[in-house]
C-alpha cells in the first residue's frame, strides 16, 4: 500500500506536485483549515453588529423616523401622512427586513457541515455581496401594504415566543454546565468547596432580591399583584432547592441557586415592565423625557438584546440530539443554519420589545418593553423556566425508576429458567 508520502513529488523550486490518480480526499486533507476557521469565528460578530445596527435602526425609525424621513409620507403603503411606516408600523418593516435577511441565511447555509464547502466561504465571506442583500431586505418591507406588516406582527409573537424558550434551554444548559464545572466530584474537595461557597452566595443575593422587590413594588396592600408575583417566586426557589437536595435527585445547591437568582431577576424584570402610571410602580411618572438614566437604561437593553441572541446562536450543542458526535478538523465550528435561525427569531423578538408586545399601542420615546404585556410575558417565561428546570430534575429519576422496573421482570425470569 502507497502512503501518503509516496503520492507527492517536491520540484527543486520546493514546489509540491500532486500525482494524477490521488484521491480528492487527500487535497482536501492538505487543506490548511485554521484560517478558514477563523475567519468563520469572527463572522460571528460580524453578524452581531449587522444585528445591532438593525436595532439602532428600528429605534430611530420609531422615535425620530417621522421627523427625519418625510419623504416617505409620499409612498402610498405608508399610508396617509406616512404614519404606517413609523412608530408600531415603522418598528415591525424594519424586523420584517432583518427576518427576510437572516433566514435567507439561513437558507443558504442551513447544510453547511465541512470548511471547504462553498457555503461556507458564504457564510465566512462575500461581505460586499451580503450588504447589499440586507439592505435590499430592509427595503422590501417599506413598499408591503400595511395588512401585511399586522399579519407579519402577529406571526413575530410566536416567533418571538419561540426566541424565548431556546434562549431558556440555552441558560438551562449553561447551568447544568457550570454546576459540573464546579462541583465535578468529591475528590476535588476545593472545587466543591468553591461551588457550595458561590451556591451560598446566589441564595443570598435571591433573597435579597426578593426583599428588596417586595419592599419597593408591594408595600402597599392594594398592590396585590405584585405581592402575587413575589411571593410566588418565593414559593418556586424553596421548591427548587427542596428537590435538588432530595436523596433521589442530589444535585446540590449551586444550579438551584442559579436559576434561583435567574428566576428573582426575571420576576424583577416583569415589575419594572409595568405601565409607568400604576400606583405600585415607584418609577411613575420619572424620566418620561429621556434623561441619561434613562437612555443608558434603553441602550443597555439594547445591548443585552443583542448579547443574548448571539450566545443563543452560538450556542447549537445544547440543541443537538447526538451529544458524541465527534468533532473533525474540517468541520464548521458552530451550526451556521441554526445560528442565522436563531437571528432571524431574534429579528422578532426586539421587534416586540420595542412596541412592548402591542400591535396597536405605540410606546413611547426612550422606552422598551414597558406595559402589562410585557410583564406577563416575563411571568410567564418565569414560571416556564422553573417548570423546565425542575423537569430536568425529575426526569433522570423517572427514567431510572423505568429502566429498574423493565428490569426486575427479565430477572425474574432468567432465575426461572435456571431452577
Amino acid at each position: 500500500m502507497r502512503t501518503s508520502a509516496e503520492l507527492v513529488e517536491l520540484e527543486p523550486t520546493g514546489a509540491i506536485i500532486l500525482w494524477e490518480g490521488v484521491p480528492v480526499s487527500l487535497e482536501q486533507r492538505r487543506f490548511d483549515h485554521l484560517p478558514e476557521r477563523k475567519k468563520a469565528l469572527r463572522a460571528r460578530y460580524a453578524y452581531g453588529i449587522i444585528f445591532l445596527i438593525t436595532n439602532l435602526c428600528a429605534w430611530f425609525v420609531r422615535d425620530y423616523g417621522q421627523r427625519v424621513l418625510p419623504e416617505l409620507h409620499y409612498l402610498k403603503s405608508c399610508g396617509h401622512g406616512g404614519s404606517d411606516c413609523f412608530h408600531t408600523q415603522g418598528v415591525l418593516r424594519v424586523s420584517l427586513g432583518c427576518f427576510i435577511f437572516f433566514f435567507l441565511m439561513f437558507l443558504t447555509t442551513c447544510k453547511t457541515r465541512k470548511l471547504y464547502k462553498a457555503r461556507n466561504a458564504w457564510h465566512s465571506g462575500w461581505w460586499g455581496s451580503k450588504l447589499f442583500v440586507w439592505l435590499v431586505s430592509m427595503m422590501i418591507p417599506i413598499f408591503c401594504p400595511s395588512d401585511y406588516i399586522h399579519i407579519y406582527g402577529e406571526f413575530a409573537r410566536v416567533g418571538a415566543g419561540i426566541f424565548l424558550v431556546l434562549q431558556l434551554i440555552s441558560v438551562i444548559q449553561f447551568i447544568r454546565w457550570w454546576n459540573k464545572y464546579w462541583m465535578p466530584d468529591e475528590q476535588k474537595k476545593q472545587s466543591c468547596s468553591l461551588g457550595l461557597f458561590m451556591s451560598t452566595l446566589f441564595y443570598i443575593g435571591s433573597l435579597c432580591g426578593i426583599a428588596v422587590m417586595y419592599s419597593s413594588y408591594a408595600m402597599k396592600s392594594s398592590c396585590s399583584l405584585n405581592i402575587f408575583f413575589i411571593i410566588w417566586t418565593g414559593v418556586l426557589l424553596i421548591v427548587m432547592m427542596s428537590v435538588s437536595l432530595h436523596s433521589k435527585v442530589n444535585r446540590g445547591l449551586l444550579s438551584s441557586g442559579i436559576m434561583a437568582s435567574y428566576i428573582v431577576f426575571l420576576c424583577w424584570s416583569a415589575i419594572r415592565s409595568e405601565p409607568a402610571n400604576e400606583e405600585c410602580n415607584p418609577q411613575k411618572q420619572e424620566n418620561v423625557n429621556g434623561d441619561w438614566t434613562t437612555i443608558l437604561g434603553f441602550l443597555i437593553a439594547i445591548c443585552a438584546i443583542v448579547m443574548a441572541t448571539f450566545s443563543t446562536g452560538v450556542d447549537s450543542q445544547s440543541f443537538q440530539f447526538r451529544h458524541r458526535e465527534v468533532q473533525h478538523e474540517d468541520d464548521i465550528p458552530y451550526k451556521y443554519g441554526f445560528f442565522h435561525l436563531v437571528f432571524s427569531l431574534g429579528g422578532m423578538y426586539f421587534a416586540m420589545l420595542f412596541i412592548s408586545w402591542n400591535l396597536n399601542n405605540s410606546a413611547k420615546k426612550w422606552s422598551i418593553d414597558v406595559g402589562w404585556a410585557s410583564t406577563w410575558v416575563k411571568i410567564v417565561n418565569e414560571w416556564f423556566a422553573a417548570s423546565i428546570y425542575l423537569w430536568t430534575l425529575f426526569s433522570p429519576v423517572l427514567r431510572q425508576s423505568k429502566v429498574m422496573d423493565h428490569e426486575e421482570p427479565i430477572q425474574e425470569l432468567d432465575s426461572s429458567d435456571v431452577a
